[in-house]
């Protein structure tokens, strides 16, 4: 990576209540698969463009477990999936995301992109 390049961490946002998935699940099956076939056609299209910023392909995460001074409890979130890249700036990061699949043809609400932080005195 060079040195005007940082890493950015973008995290997949999508409720099962929102109403984008409560529309996604009352489509007829057929509609749907045909949805998740163009869906990921593009998806992969969209990690083709911009496969010298993927440093991390990440992933669709799955159910969350939420750890405390009170023990371990099974929780819920809005976090779907997570992607790690790098780029010359926030701003540029964010900009590989506009119109991506995640919400425009899956029922995904958004993306959040964040810089991948130093740890501090390492």
């Amino acid at each position: 990576m060079s040195a005007q390049q940082q890493l950015y961490l973008a995290v997949f946002l999508g409720s099962k209540d929102s109403p984008a998935m409560q529309a996604w699940v009352a489509l007829p099956e057929q509609e749907r698969h045909a949805r998740e076939r163009d869906g990921m056609a593009a998806w992969h299209a969209w990690v083709d463009r911009h496969q010298d910023a993927i440093v991390e392909m990440g992933g669709p995460l799955g159910k969350t477990k939420t750890i405390d001074a009170g023990g371990i409890q099974d929780t819920s979130n809005a976090l779907s999936g997570f992607t790690v890249l790098r780029a010359a700036s926030h701003e540029a990061a964010a900009a590989l995301f506009e119109g991506h699949p995640h919400f425009t043809i899956f029922p995904g609400e958004s993306i959040d992109v964040m810089p991948v932080l130093a740890i501090p005195g390492a």
